[in-house]
């Protein structure tokens, strides 16, 4: 296969069909944020109401963490064997028939499985959709599109903040309408996923040649087939996925694993800092939850500012210095904990804009990094690995904040980030501007330059 050849795809302009497939791609992360930020906001009804002890309210609360970490890998899995399309859609309409059952719950048992049940929907679309979205995307703009995904979930958290207060009002029964009002936003995405093309990489992989080259001519147009697309055969080595922790790749998987866990465990030790700064803020009642969602809001800038100089700086250092600079902020926090609340919101701000390089490679990394026959399984492992560290800091940062105080779980969390730091130094790669064929390949390939000017159309 030629690299002018390749170039017909990795090099085509952003159409109105990547754009929309970013959006409806980002359906999943924002469910995920709403699902786990409006449980929160629910709690203060539903445990006088069912009457919940401390650890029932704590699994009810991880239930749908601990159902993401079911799902995804299981979604990876599934969408590897069975197609990227199929489940594009069914995973989004378990939501749906879940978050409506919710509303009937009566007792903590039944709402735990709901919950776990929706986690582990939510978790399967990760893999799925961005899959489909790094089989798709130009290389040009694969590393904003999916580094975007992670904003729609803080944008989902900023929503359900909202969306949980205003419904507060309403009465003994909001948590019900609540946790019911997740149905809203996933019928709308199922809709808006009607009608998307199967990968024509994972087509061409499965041998459905003719399906393959329908797709790439409905999106591409009638030049293209499948011969314009790299052959991947020349890139696999050993990349079955049962072999993927004893070959080549099970390098990049641990780092995957490690780097995603370094980011994510700190992020919910400061969502539990939140409190303490609303509280010197002296913001209570439902001024806290709207000031939660402005702290959602903070992050959410940071991802927006990651994704404009990821492709400018690159992914190591963009990762590298996201979790120095970081984990430098959150140090100070653990030094000064009792510094004047203006100074707690500066760090604060530094530690949540800087951090969203480290949040948007977590979808970037994982789907460049394995090739297709394996990129939903790869990336499905990956996030339920790291939701394991997501887990440990649900339970484990209560427990520190009591046992350690607001210093010491911060120097903590700064001991993780500085981490990340140290282990992307030695481990992270480069993909900028490499194809998706290249930067999967375990033979290591020049890194090209991003293109300055307009990409050369189809």
């Amino acid at each position: 296969m030629t690299e002018a050849a390749g170039n017909k795809l990795d090099d085509a302009p952003l159409s109105r069909f990547h754009k929309k497939l970013a959006l409806y791609s980002s359906g999943g992360p924002f469910l995920d944020g709403y699902v786990l930020s409006i449980i929160g906001v629910a709690m203060v009804q539903i445990s006088p109401q069912l009457n919940l002890s401390d650890s029932a309210e704590g699994l009810i609360g991880a239930s749908a963490l601990i159902g993401i970490f079911l799902g995804a890998f299981t979604g990876g899995w599934l969408t590897d064997r069975f197609g990227r399309q199929l489940l594009y859609t069914i995973d989004l309409i378990a939501i749906i028939v879940c978050s409506v059952a919710q509303f009937w719950a009566t007792d903590p048992v039944w709402l735990f499985v709901l919950r776990l049940l929706i986690g582990m929907a939510v978790g399967a679309d990760y893999p799925i959709a961005t899959s489909l979205l790094a089989e798709f995307t130009p290389r040009r703009y694969r590393g904003p599109l999916l580094g975007g995904l992670v904003v729609m979930w803080f944008v989902g958290a900023a929503v359900a903040y909202i969306v949980g207060e205003i419904l507060l009002q309403t009465g003994d029964d909001a948590w019900r309408w609540m946790l019911a009002s997740a149905t809203l936003p996933a019928v709308v995405i199922v809709l808006l996923r009607h009608g998307t093309p199967e990968s024509p990489r994972w087509l061409a992989n499965k041998g459905r040649t003719e399906e393959a080259n329908a797709v790439l001519k409905q999106v591409y147009g009638p030049g293209v087939t499948i011969a314009d697309m790299p052959d991947e055969a020349e890139e696999r080595e050993n990349v079955d996925i049962k072999a993927i922790l004893r070959s080549g790749y099970g390098g990049r998987m641990l780092y995957i694993t490690v780097f995603w866990t370094c980011s994510i465990v700190p992020l919910f030790a400061i969502y539990a800092f939140g409190p303490k700064i609303l509280d010197a803020l002296k913001l209570e009642g439902g001024l806290a939850n709207i000031g939660e969602a402005m702290i959602t809001v903070m992050f959410l800038i940071g991802c927006v500012i990651a994704l404009l100089g990821v492709n400018r700086m690159g992914r190591r250092p963009l990762v590298i210095h996201s979790f120095l600079w970081s984990g430098l902020a959150l140090l100070l926090l653990g030094v000064f904990p009792d510094a004047p609340s203006g100074v707690i919101m500066t760090l604060f701000a530094l530690y949540a804009v800087i951090i969203g390089g480290t949040q948007i490679l977590q979808w970037i990394y994982p789907n460049e990094l394995f090739p297709t026959e394996v990129r939903g399984s790869a990336v499905g492992l990956a996030s339920s690995a790291s939701r394991i560290g997501a887990a440990v800091g649900t339970y484990l940062v209560p427990m520190a904040l009591t046992g350690w105080g607001v210093g010491g779980t911060m120097l903590a969390a700064a001991a993780i980030s500085l981490l990340g730091a140290v282990v992307s130094v030695f481990w992270a790669p480069e993909t900028r501007g490499m194809a998706l064929h290249e930067a999967a390949a375990l033979t290591p390939r020049p890194v090209r330059p991003e293109p300055t000017g307009r990409p050369a159309s189809v």
